[in-house]
C-alpha cells in the first residue's frame, strides 16, 4: 500500500478550473437557444431578456471555471490539512508486466 500524504493545491485547482469550464460549456446551448427565443418572441420587451440571456450563455464558462478554481484550491489545500491529521488515503499499485518501474530517489 501506498499513501497520498498531499496534493499540489495550484495543479489540483488548474485541474478543477479546467474540468469546470467544460462543464459550463454544456450550459451555453441551452441559455443560447432560451434567448434566441426570447429575441426571435416578436415582443419588443423581450428583447432585454434575450440579450441577458446570451450574456450569461458567454460568460457561464468563466464564472465555471473560475469557480472550479477557487473550489479546487480550497478543496486540495483542506485534504493536505486532513492527509497531515489522518495520514492521507491509501491506494494499492500494480505494475503491469510490460511497464518498467521507476525510482524517484535515483539519479537521472
Amino acid at each position: 500500500m501506498r499513501k497520498i500524504k498531499s496534493v499540489g493545491v495550484l495543479s489540483c485547482a488548474k485541474i478543477f478550473g479546467a474540468m469546470y469550464a467544460c462543464m459550463g460549456l454544456l450550459v451555453i446551448p441551452i441559455v443560447l437557444l432560451g434567448g434566441l427565443a426570447t429575441l426571435f418572441s416578436g415582443q419588443g420587451k423581450q428583447a432585454l431578456g434575450g440579450i441577458v440571456f446570451l450574456l450569461i450563455g458567454i460568460a457561464a464558462p468563466l464564472f465555471y471555471g473560475a469557480m472550479g478554481f477557487l473550489f479546487g484550491a480550497l478543496t486540495a489545500w483542506l485534504y493536505n490539512i486532513m492527509a497531515g491529521w489522518l495520514g492521507g488515503i491509501q491506494i494499492e499499485i500494480e505494475e503491469s508486466a510490460g511497464s518498467i518501474a521507476t525510482s524517484s530517489t535515483s539519479p537521472i
